[in-house]
């Protein structure tokens, strides 16, 4: 049976075989166990979240405009060495990586456009270019819809697949350590092994009803901004028939459309003949509840990307004293974690190529936002009459100075 084959032990190791090969999870070989080397596709259509959350829904546009941009502002900074012998870099090959990834892009740019794809598609793929077992010399994002990860034995990718036009490329995967010329950040997703997890997803149904209701806006403005009523026809004499003629009625459905549909021709009097009358249809309190309906899914929506609504303009937002409180919240619960997750993976992956006492991190003094909470720091460490001097510049990322080690008297 196919199960019982699936689950079968696995064939005791060999006694040869050394203890570095077989340092790998004994459950990885369960993932794929019949389609290794395959490429796999992602779970959801990226062309469809693009195009309906990002390019068609202005709230999920703003979320990730707003995240994106404002986590691409904040500079990175190159370290070398540990504890107290820590130094940062400011002339190295590196840092002049990061401020200028490509000939096509800037630093600012590149990222945002990393952590642009990151929240569309849950994946972002970044390429390190130059020569082999060197550090690389040029870094370049990869659209997610045109990358499969190649399935591996042990729960390690094979390869990653970037295909263009019919056309495509391998990026082998190390087996043993995992590296690639290919950085794969992504989210966290319950039911895929491979892929992340977009914030679209979980903000898809909220997405098509902010959509649905914003064309259901748009048709009702082209209709004089409220619903169309109804021609009644009431025959002039008795014997007359009681309904209109198929040419009669088209011929009316069409003077209709030309002379009184549309916003150019709002409020043009209708003139009746013919024993027609005109019955307006008015819009009830029920029917009006599309504009509450809007505002909780674009509020929906900003909670998928953990940005508070008043960011992105929904009105009657205040979750937040102020905009400076809300501002500290984006930065808290948004940009910070992305940031975090990127450094991880930057310092795994792209750190290491340039010294192992090499390693990448974020300036959070250059954060605007982060200000008011700086200084209300400063002021508790500097009123710590307990602390000596060097205490507190250890506090706050400084080095020490001579004659710092004693308490004030």
């Amino acid at each position: 049976m196919v199960f019982r084959n699936f689950f079968k032990p696995r064939a005791p190791a060999k006694k040869d075989k050394s203890p570095d090969e077989s340092k790998a999870s004994r459950a990885g070989a369960l993932l794929v166990p019949y389609s290794a080397g395959e490429a796999r596709f992602t779970p959801r259509q990226y062309d469809r979240l693009a195009d309906e959350g990002y390019r068609k829904n202005v709230v999920a546009y703003r979320c990730i405009r707003l995240v994106s941009q404002n986590a691409a502002a904040v500079p990175w900074v190159v370290t070398q060495g540990r504890g107290a012998d820590k130094k940062r870099l400011h002339d190295h090959p590196l840092v002049r990586l990061l401020s200028h990834p490509n000939p096509m892009q800037g630093g600012a740019e590149f990222f945002a456009a990393l952590y642009g794809f990151y929240l569309i598609a849950g994946n972002g793929y970044m390429e390190a270019a130059g020569p082999k077992d060197r550090a690389p010399l040029e870094l370049w994002n990869l659209r997610p819809d045109r990358m499969r990860v190649v399935a591996g034995a042990q729960g390690v990718p094979k390869a990653y697949r970037y295909s263009v036009n019919g056309q495509w490329i391998d990026y082998p995967v190390d087996g043993f350590s995992g590296h690639a010329r290919v950085l794969h950040v992504k989210s966290f997703h319950p039911l895929d092994d491979w892929y992340g997890m977009s914030p679209l997803e979980a903000a898809a149904f909220s997405i098509d009803q902010h959509n649905e209701a914003a064309k259901w806006n748009a048709a009702l403005l082209q209709s004089s901004a409220r619903p169309s009523g109804a021609l009644v026809y009431r025959p002039a004499h008795p014997d007359a028939s009681d309904a209109l003629s198929d040419a009669q009625r088209e011929s009316l459905k069409s003077e209709l459309a030309r002379y009184f549909s549309g916003g150019e021709n709002a409020g043009r009097p209708l003139v009746l003949e013919g024993g027609l009358d005109w019955r307006d249809l008015s819009l009830s309190p029920k029917d009006m509840d599309w504009l509450a309906g809007r505002d909780v899914s674009a509020r929906d929506i900003a909670q998928a990307f953990h940005v508070p609504p008043q960011l992105v303009g929904i009105t009657g937002s205040m979750t937040f004293a102020n905009f400076e409180q809300a501002r500290l919240a984006l930065f808290d619960d948004a940009v910070l974690p992305l940031l975090d997750h990127v450094k991880d993976a930057l310092n795994g992956w792209l750190a290491p190529r340039f010294g192992a006492d090499i390693a990448i991190d974020y300036d959070t003094d250059g954060i605007e936002a982060l200000a008011p909470r700086r200084e209300k720091t400063w002021q508790r460490i500097t009123a710590a009459s307990f602390m000596t001097v060097n205490e507190k510049r250890a506090a706050l990322g400084l080095p020490p100075v001579e004659g710092g080690d004693k308490l004030p008297s």
